[in-house]
């Protein structure tokens, strides 16, 4: 069953993320989250910068997406609020990874 995390974004409507096929969830830098699927797609979460060192975004995604993934089937979205991730979500784009030739 597809599970997603629905994500309040500022200035948008919230935002689908699949919580499927994930490889990896780091934080990148103080303001952003990737999340890293296993077809190559790569979702970049941009929030208020957190201080250096700081991974509580990253734990927030992390622990929601599991809290989705132990949903029953008939539940197939999780709301994420400000107790999940206590930062300000300004962006959620994916895009794809580039492999370098072998």
């Amino acid at each position: 069953m597809e599970k997603f995390l629905s994500i309040p974004v500022t200035d948008q409507q919230r935002q689908l993320l699949s919580c499927n096929g994930i490889a990896t969830v780091i934080q990148a830098s103080t303001t952003t989250v990737v999340v890293t699927y296993t077809s190559g797609l790569a979702a970049t979460i941009t929030h208020a910068t957190a201080g250096a060192g700081v991974e509580t975004a990253r734990d927030g995604i992390q622990r929601a997406i599991e809290s989705a993934l132990i949903k029953p089937w008939t539940v197939p979205v999780y709301a994420v609020t400000a107790a999940d991730i206590p930062f300000t979500i300004s962006g959620i784009t994916v895009a794809l990874l580039v492999q370098a030739a072998s």
